[in-house]
């Protein structure tokens, strides 16, 4: 069966469970919303060690936490949201808003999430009352399918059409693109080429920029245990790959015998300039793209390759940059816990190499600052080009699953036009709807020229 006739059938069926779907209340979308969830959630253990044994990357505690911790924020930020015909209503302007579906959503997943980006977006998806089909990544289609198969399952009992949620099952470059081509809207989280291929498409999409987490370390910030646990603990968590892993630290040159003994005692090692200078030969290919054979590797294994022996429960590898230019290639993103440190001396200083980070790799995404100043805090805001900003918190705080900030949880994070996407927000089932605006006709106040246009 060609692709074409492979994709067509899908396409009929996701239309016909979508008609039916668009007729659903309020109160069975979200029987749906919750099922979902809840039975991913319920599987969180089997699925975390299928993702683990089927890529090769990552790591079973952290995948367990990632699937129950997205489910459970999800469903949390979800369950009392309207989807389901008026969401909003301006007594005012009497403006009245109303939710319609969009219709069929690819949701296409990247091998490091394969599950817990299918189930997030996915209950997004169907809060909005649109049908869903999957394309997985080759690497990982058997527990992407697994997932799919435990939401089907759900919904089945509650009596929800067949074909929700539909996945490519043996999925190809041919096949992804000749469903992005027929769908009404594109939801793409993964590399650059599949996002840059999403938007090619010709179809509304939404994608997600590459990130490059900076942390700055104000001068007034002194509680660098916190500090260090909270890069530790985010930046080896699945073995660094997550987007929102922390990469670099610009912190006071005169405190940074005291940050590098937190972080000693928090595991890390701290890697010599000799040892620093190999990493970039290991982690990126000959053309500057990051080499896939050690995306996620340990750290002692990553000291293995450069001829170190270090503890094998190091937590991350931590090493003074090499220089701000462009052959530093460990400026960029690096998919594995492994982490560079600039010393400043003035913080105006750390927050524009930041910036020059960002600029070259991951503008657009996510940072963080450490500070009890709120004047600082606002000052890396305003000249710092990312999406998010977190103050005195871990950098996968940025997906807003953790409680700890009023972030909407996503596993799709907006990049804006700094990183080539369409939106500079966490994704929901916001973004995934259309509008309808009904305005009734209520008395005029006209204001005068000479008014509006008062200096």
């Amino acid at each position: 069966m060609s692709e074409k006739t492979y994709i067509d059938g899908l396409i009929e069926n996701a239309r016909k469970a979508q008609a039916v779907l668009e007729g659903y209340t309020q109160e069975q979308v979200d029987a749906l919303v919750r099922a979902m969830g809840k039975v991913i959630y319920d599987n969180a253990e089997i699925i975390a060690k299928e993702a683990v044994e089927e890529s090769g990357y990552g790591r079973v505690d952290s995948k367990i936490l990632k699937v129950k911790r997205c489910t459970t924020a999800a469903w949390h930020f979800m369950h009392d949201k309207k989807s389901v015909g008026m969401i909003d209503y301006d007594p005012a302007e009497k403006l009245a808003t109303f939710a319609k579906p969009i219709g069929i959503v690819a949701a296409l997943v990247p091998t490091t999430n394969p599950v817990s980006t299918t189930v997030s977006n996915g209950m997004s998806i169907i809060k909005s009352r649109n049908a869903m089909i999957v394309s997985p990544h080759p690497r990982t289609k058997k527990v992407t399918k697994h997932g799919v198969d435990l939401m089907n399952a759900e919904f089945a009992k509650l009596g929800a059409p067949e074909n929700l949620i539909q996945i490519i099952e043996e999925p190809s470059m041919a096949a992804t693109q000749e469903l992005m081509t027929k769908v009404d809207v594109v939801v793409a989280t993964g590399g650059a080429a599949m996002v840059k291929s999403a938007y090619s498409s010709g179809r509304p999409s939404f994608g997600v920029g590459p990130g490059n987490v900076q942390v700055i370390v104000a001068p007034d910030y002194t509680d660098y245990a916190k500090l260090a646990s909270n890069v530790v603990g985010s930046r080896s968590y699945d073995n660094g790959m997550p987007c929102t892993g922390e990469q670099a630290i610009h912190l006071p040159a005169d405190k940074v015998d005291d940050v590098l003994a937190a972080f000693k005692a928090n595991g890390a090692y701290i890697l010599p300039d000799e040892y620093a200078a190999k990493l970039p030969k290991i982690l990126f290919k000959e053309n500057g793209m990051t080499d896939p054979t050690h995306v996620g590797m340990l750290p002692y294994k990553l000291a293995e390759l450069m001829g170190l022996t270090i503890p094998e429960d190091t937590t991350l590898l931590l090493f003074k940059s090499q220089g701000m230019t462009r052959e530093n290639l460990l400026r960029r993103e690096k998919l594995c816990p492994v982490v560079q440190y600039f010393p400043y001396e003035t913080f105006e200083e750390g927050v524009a190499n930041a910036k020059s980070n960002l600029e070259w790799e991951g503008a657009g995404h996510s940072s963080v600052i450490y500070t009890n100043d709120e004047a600082k805090a606002e000052y890396a805001g305003l000249h710092l080009p990312v999406s998010r900003l977190l103050v005195n918190q871990p950098g996968g705080a940025a997906s807003g699953g953790n409680f700890i900030n009023g972030l909407h949880p996503t596993m799709s994070l907006g990049c804006g036009s700094w990183g080539n996407n369409s939106i500079s927000d966490n994704l929901t089932y916001r973004h995934l709807m259309n509008t309808t605006k009904l305005a009734y006709y209520h008395d005029p106040t006209i204001p005068a020229p000479e008014v509006v246009w008062a200096e």
